[in-house]
């Protein structure tokens, strides 16, 4: 049966709107993210720094929309990246492939795991403003790194939801905040701006926004967080 007029129309613009996102580490949080993008109609192409080969369960759990690649492979499919990796593998992205990408920064400092940084440990850098220095010229927005992976994929709500969680996001590119926005949308959450990239520490590990607004980690189903709890969170932070 020939399909309508209104039908092809309809289809153009769905692969219009799909976003291809990329994934640069399959952690908790990239997976649970790919999940949401997947659901929410995205494609998703993974890897991971074992390989590939090593993403098998993932896909089978994601369906046809799901792909695995190499990391450099990841960068250049996708529309938006998410780079989601310990910050001491910062030095091995793919920065080539990342060049003018709008990319996500979902990225923790921890001493104890990637070692001491000095101009972490000092504060005088953020870690994204770290990440920015192995990937100059992609357009780089924090966010998710402040909410368990276990809350990110519970709390998620349609628009319009009344008990829809928001999630801070921060960044110097205008255009890249944009789409960054749009994507978290599509997945089921609002977005709070919290300003430049330089003010990423707000959201960092340890900060008033960072995993306590949404519940204690005991409880795997979290708590709807509103916009004046996150804005008064990332208010009170201190450095």
């Amino acid at each position: 049966m020939k399909s309508s007029a209104s039908d092809e129309g309809t289809a153009l613009l769905e692969r219009r709107n799909m976003t291809t996102v990329g994934f640069i580490g399959s952690g908790n949080i990239g997976s649970t993210v790919a999940r949401l993008a997947v659901e929410a109609g995205h494609h998703v192409v993974l890897s991971s720094s074992r390989g590939p080969e090593t993403l098998a369960d993932a896909l089978a759990e994601l369906g046809p929309r799901a792909s695995a690649a190499t990391s450099g492979e990841a960068a250049a499919a996708g529309d938006i990246v998410v780079v989601t990796v310990p910050v001491d593998a910062f030095p091995k992205l793919p920065a080539a492939p990342l060049a003018g990408k709008t990319v996500i920064d979902t990225c923790n400092y921890g001493p104890e795991r990637d070692g001491h940084i000095l101009e972490l440990d000092s504060k005088s850098l953020t870690s994204s403003e770290l990440l920015r220095r192995y990937i100059p010229d992609a357009m780089l927005v924090k966010a998710f790194n402040n909410i368990f992976f276990k809350h990110l994929l519970s709390l998620a709500r349609p628009a319009e939801t009344a008990d829809r969680s928001y999630l801070p996001i921060a960044g110097d590119s205008a255009p890249a905040k944009a789409a960054v926005t749009e994507f978290i949308e599509s997945i089921g959450y609002s977005v709070v701006d919290a300003g430049p990239l330089a003010d990423s520490w707000r959201q960092a590990t340890g900060t008033p926004v960072w995993g306590t607004p949404y519940g204690p980690f005991s409880n795997e189903k979290g708590r709807p967080v509103g916009e004046d709890a996150i804005r008064a969170a990332l208010a009170t932070a201190t450095r």
